[in-house]
């Protein structure tokens, strides 16, 4: 469960909060909504039942061998309707574009699973001096690099995007930056599309490449999310681990995992909180209750 002196101090996704239970349907979304003991048990029994039977060995290694291949076609059909502003950014990541006598400092960031550029894109929209930015950016997609590398918007000057298996043990024959040289390493909704197994040495590099004093920014999908209640059974390859109808992976974290995950490769914790939103369809009378896991992780500035 989130910790409450966290939820007070750290800057909110926003600040709709649900005081009394019959306004529910009067918005479409709340922010910081606690969940009462009914309804966690209710979440982990469906995930339960959804996790009954896990996939065959043949299947999981389809899906692990296949995987650039899913995501070629998911980014292929949707080509560029991702190009969404993420209001929320830098609301919860004000590192990304920071203000001021900040704003002035040289930085250079790499975004893991980056995609068509829904978290580079804004940051070269909104960075005050955009003179001092240097942003790196991989995916494992080759036609997500691709769709990006065609936006008018990216200043090949500034920003390098690149075909990169992030799980890969040695990034030194791709990458162009040096290790101990990168301010920011963005994890935004990438590190559950990875199998398990492999996400130790996505961390362990980030580290590497990271300078004295550097922050991983990490938000992704938790555990009881509205989306893994709703896989069927059948789709789940192994515990908290999911195929989607399209063939893209997905894991859901806890808190806890995050935590020793960062810890045990030398990152020190800044914050760690679960973000949890009640999202309605006031049409359908519907609530739809998200879980995702944000956290910052500092390299120490003596390693």
């Amino acid at each position: 469960m989130q910790d409450s002196e966290e939820s007070e101090c750290r800057p909110q996704f926003g600040n709709r909060f649900l005081k009394d239970e019959d306004e529910v349907f009067t918005h479409n979304a709340w922010d910081n909504v606690e969940w009462d003991d009914e309804q966690e048990e209710n979440a982990r029994k469906a995930v339960e039942k959804n996790s009954k039977d896990f996939m065959s060995e043949d299947q999981r290694n389809l899906y692990e061998s296949e995987a650039g291949k899913f995501w070629d076609k998911f980014y292929g059909i949707h080509t560029n309707k991702f190009f969404k502003d993420r209001h929320w950014l830098f609301t919860e990541f004000p590192e990304l574009a920071p203000r001021g006598e900040k704003g002035l400092e040289k930085r250079r960031i790499f975004e893991l699973g980056c995609g068509v550029g829904n978290t580079i894109l804004p940051i070269l929209k909104y960075t005050e001096n955009s003179d001092n930015l240097e942003i790196h950016g991989c995916d494992f997609s080759e036609k997500a690099i691709e769709i990006l590398k065609e936006n008018p918007d990216v200043d090949g000057k500034k920003c390098h995007v690149f075909v990169m298996d992030a799980t890969l043990e040695d990034w030194s024959s791709v990458v162009t930056f040096e290790e101990n040289s990168l301010d920011l390493i963005v994890l935004i909704f990438v590190l559950s599309a990875i199998h398990p197994e492999k996400m130790n040495s996505v961390v362990e590099n980030c580290f590497k490449y990271l300078k004295p004093g550097g922050m991983v920014l990490f938000r992704d999908y938790g555990r009881y999310d509205l989306a893994q209640l709703r896989f069927k059974s059948g789709k789940c390859l192994e515990e908290n681990f999911y195929v989607r109808g399209d063939g893209t992976r997905v894991y859901f974290f806890t808190q806890e995992e995050v935590r020793e995950l960062f810890q045990k490769n030398g990152f020190v914790e800044e914050q760690s909180v679960v973000d949890r939103r009640l999202q309605v369809n006031r049409g359908k009378m519907l609530k739809m209750y998200r879980v995702w896991i944000q956290t910052k992780y500092r390299k120490p500035e003596i390693v």
